[in-house]
C-alpha cells in the first residue's frame, strides 16, 4: 500500500466537483487563478508560526540532539516549549539550546504534555517526545498537510515496521490500533504516536482528560468529533536512553484510556 492509499483512510475524499469548478475557472481566467494561488501561498504557516511542544523527564542524553534538529529543520524560527519534571541535566541543557522550559513536579507524561500543548499561543503546534525517537526533518511536511488544510497530521510509525521498537510494544501499539479502530468505526493505524500537528483550534475546543493514554486520546477525540485527520509514514529511530514507562502497566492504562475515550465520544 502506498503512502496516498494509507493516508486516505482517515482523510475525506476530495469533492469531484469543486475541482472542476476550480479547473473551468482558471481556464476561464489564468491571471485570477495565478493571483489567487499567490494569496494563498501569501496564506500558508511557515516556521514562524510553529510551536514544537513535549513533556520532558530526565532525558539529558538525547535532548540536545533533539532540540539541535529542530532548530536545523526550521532554521531557528520554531518556538520551542519543554514541561520538565527532571531531577538531571535536562531543563539545564533546554534553556541551552533556546528552549522555553516549565518546571512541574512529575505528575506523568499526559499531565506534563497537556500543559505543553496549551503553553504556546502559535497557531500550529506540533508534539514530540524528546528521546530523538521522532524525525524532526518531518516538519515540513507535517506543516505543509497543515496548510493543506487538515486539522491534525498523526505521525504512523508502524507503516514502515517500526523495527527500533521492542516487539511487545510494537504488538501493543497494533492492537491499540485494531481496538481503536473497531470502536470508532475508521480505521487508524497508530493511535500512541508521540509526533503530531495540530492547528491550535483544536487543541483549545477539547477538554483532556488523560495522562498515561493522551497520545490515544489527542487522536481519539478529535476523529470523532469531526476534524479533518491525516495519518502521515514516518520513520521510528531507537530511543537514546532509558525508557521511564513499564510496558505492562502502561499499556493497561492506554488500552483502559482508548476504550473510556471511544465510548465517551461515542455517547456524548
Amino acid at each position: 500500500m502506498n503512502e496516498t492509499a494509507r493516508d486516505a483512510d482517515v482523510t475525506a475524499d476530495l469533492d469531484a466537483d469543486a475541482n472542476g469548478a476550480a479547473a473551468g475557472s482558471d481556464a476561464a481566467s489564468g491571471t485570477a487563478g495565478a493571483e489567487a494561488s499567490t494569496d494563498a501561498d501569501a496564506d500558508d504557516y511557515g516556521f514562524e508560526d510553529l510551536s514544537v511542544v513535549m513533556g520532558t523527564y530526565n532525558e539529558e542524553a538525547a535532548i540536545g540532539t533533539v532540540l539541535t534538529d529542530i532548530d536545523r529543520v526550521t532554521d531557528g524560527r520554531a518556538e520551542v516549549v519543554c514541561v520538565d519534571g527532571s531531577s538531571d541535566r535536562t531543563p539545564e541543557i533546554a534553556r541551552e539550546h533556546g528552549a522555553r522550559v516549565i518546571e512541574q513536579e512529575p505528575q506523568g507524561y499526559g499531565v506534563a504534555v497537556r500543559e505543553a500543548l496549551l503553553a504556546p499561543d502559535r497557531p500550529v503546534v506540533v508534539t514530540t517526545d524528546c528521546d530523538d525517537t521522532y524525525p524532526m526533518e518531518q516538519l515540513p511536511e507535517f506543516l505543509s498537510l497543515i496548510n493543506e488544510g487538515h486539522d491534525v497530521v498523526s505521525g504512523d510509525r508502524l507503516y514502515h515496521g517500526a523495527e527500533t521498537m521492542p516487539a511487545f510494544n510494537r504488538f501493543g501499539n497494533r492492537a491499540f490500533a485494531l481496538v481503536a479502530s473497531v470502536l470508532m468505526g475508521r480505521r487508524v493505524h497508530d493511535t500512541t504516536t508521540g509526533m503530531r500537528a495540530y492547528r491550535r483550534e483544536v487543541v483549545e475546543s477539547i477538554r483532556w482528560r488523560e495522562n498515561t493514554g493522551l497520545s490515544a486520546e489527542l487522536l481519539i477525540r478529535p476523529l470523532m468529533r469531526g476534524y479533518d485527520v491525516r495519518e502521515h509514514p514516518i520513520e521510528y529511530a531507537e530511543r537514546l536512553g532509558e525508557t521511564k514507562l513499564d510496558p505492562i502497566e502502561g499499556g493497561l492504562a492506554i488500552g483502559k484510556s482508548i476504550v473510556s475515550v471511544c465510548l465517551e465520544e461515542r455517547f456524548r
